[in-house]
């Protein structure tokens, strides 16, 4: 028996070439993979004694040859391949051992040059996996690490790996070849500027199994992108509690997405994916006191983030509620103390919070048939705010409506955010029509509506949102206008003395 083992990720390898030494297997070897086997004392054959061709091309050749595919990719059971390798003096392989050159590593780090990233791309390495791996009936392909000792623990009990683990180790091999592919051509893609390739490849690592998905009788599962994770709820560290659920995910993503607009210290309350109560202030506590003064029933049960370390005070107050996750890019060790107090609370430290998504960033859903592939809505506004009111807003009242704005962009469609002195005082999302959305928050805001803005994520259609938000007192409004009955709602608010900004930007959010 006949093993060839070329290994980048060289964990537990000398570990697997010494039991299948002791197990008279003959091991074949290139390189590095040679050398580290050689020094640590184990048999092992360079691969140009077998191929008669010495390594070549700063080592972009070394495998590349008959007498090594041959002996992997002859089928044991067909006589006419076993007589052509005798023929040809070519002995089988058994076994292959085999991960490919580290070009996810290269490609993370900080400014990779092309030609990097080009000389990190495996040729030898996929061509045998996908050679072996084909002949999974004759050979035990083994990609990952993890499974060394599963092909060892076969081979001591039964002097042979079962049929049944080569046939899942030879999809395990597709498995990754695909994905070793696709990040290569997602790479290579953008660094040619192409936005929506004709074929598009996508690729994810497993993070976790989870509980179970949106309802109990559904599987779930959370899938993390290959690349950087910087300032995404996947790169978080879970620092304590129970695993999260699906829908704790989706709606920390959420959350998050929405923090990113802020650059001053902001504490974000989210319910079933919408924002409930939003607060900036000077300092982490007076943040924390307007997102939860906004809306104290609606964040029983919520998630709470926070672009500023959580401090003492707000995590006594956190404790005194029920909070599903709190995330945060750190705590003191008096807030930490205090919130492991309670067993399930998730408590996630995500210390590149503030980091903003790369502008080449997808927002992806499946539907039935086909994936939907958009950019990130990382915009604002259009290129120039109008100023359609004969009441242009104030100073105070622009940083409340732009406040209001950032939040709207993140309730779901149609979706109206009501806002004062950097504080959300009522929001109303998902509605069916907009009138009902300005109602809806209006109410929730009551009294503390009063000299409030508001903000709407698409144009008014009708001057009734308008009406409302004067009878409520809301002193300006923001909105993309474009509607064709805007002159309605601009006459509205000059009868009322409401000022009105339009930003020339949607902002629909329907999932």
């Amino acid at each position: 028996m006949r093993a060839l083992i070329s290994v980048s990720d060289k964990t537990g390898i000398v570990e697997l070439a010494g039991e299948l030494s002791s197990l008279g297997v003959e091991i074949i070897s290139t390189g590095g993979t040679y050398k580290k086997l050689k020094d640590a004392g184990i048999d092992v054959i360079p691969v140009d004694s077998i191929t008669g061709f010495p390594e070549c091309l700063d080592g972009r050749v070394k495998t590349l040859h008959p007498k090594i595919h041959a002996g992997i990719l002859a089928m044991r059971s067909n006589p006419e391949h076993m007589k052509q390798l005798k023929k040809l003096d070519v002995d089988t392989i058994d076994i292959v051992v085999i991960n490919l050159y580290p070009f996810r590593e290269t490609i993370s780090k900080e400014n990779v040059k092309l030609e990097d990233a080009i000389e990190n791309i495996d040729i030898g390495g996929p061509t045998m996996l996908r050679s072996a791996a084909k002949n999974y009936q004759d050979i035990a392909v083994v990609v990952d690490p993890k499974d060394y000792e599963r092909v060892v623990s076969e081979l001591k009990q039964n002097g042979s790996v079962s049929e049944a683990t080569k046939f899942n180790l030879s999809y395990k091999v597709f498995e990754h070849t695909a994905s070793y592919d696709a990040l290569i051509a997602n790479y290579l893609r953008e660094q040619q500027g192409i936005s929506f390739p004709d074929i598009l490849t996508v690729t994810f690592e497993k993070q976790q199994e989870l509980r179970y998905g949106e309802n109990p009788h559904q599987e779930a599962v959370f899938y993390r992108e290959l690349g950087k994770l910087d300032g995404t709820l996947a790169g978080a560290e879970q620092l304590h509690g129970k695993e999260l659920s699906y829908n704790n995910i989706g709606d920390t993503n959420g959350a998050l997405d929405l923090l990113r607009e802020f650059s001053e210290i902001t504490y974000i309350g989210v319910k079933h994916a919408n924002p409930c109560g939003v607060g900036s202030g000077s300092t982490g506590y007076e943040a924390w006191k307007k997102a939860y003064d906004a809306d104290p029933v609606s964040i029983f049960g919520g998630i709470v983030v926070t672009n500023t370390a959580v401090c003492e005070k707000v995590a006594k107050d956190i404790n005194d509620i029920f909070i599903e996750i709190v995330v945060a890019p750190d705590y003191t060790e008096e807030a930490l103390s205090i919130l492991k107090k309670k067993k399930n609370i998730r408590l996630l430290k995500l210390p590149t919070i503030n980091c903003k998504l790369p502008s080449t960033t997808w927002d992806m859903k499946k539907v039935a048939g086909g994936l939907l592939v958009q950019n990130m809505d990382m915009d604002l506004i259009g290129q120039e705010m109008e100023f359609p009111t004969k009441v242009r807003p104030t100073d105070e009242q622009m940083n409340d409506l732009m406040f209001a704005w950032k939040i709207v962009k993140h309730t779901k469609s149609n979706g109206i955010a009501i806002a004062k002195n950097l504080q959300s005082v009522g929001i109303g999302p998902g509605q069916v029509n907009r009138i009902w959305g300005v109602e809806q928050a209006i109410e929730h805001g009551g009294e503390n509506t009063k000299g409030s803005v508001l903000a709407s994520d698409a144009y008014f259609p009708f001057d009734d949102c308008v009406q409302a938000a004067a009878a409520a007192g809301i002193t300006a409004i923001i909105q993309p206008g474009g509607s064709i009955r805007d002159e309605d709602s601009i006459k509205a608010c000059d009868e009322a003395g409401i000022a009105m900004v339009f930003t020339g930007m949607r902002h629909f959010k329907h999932s």
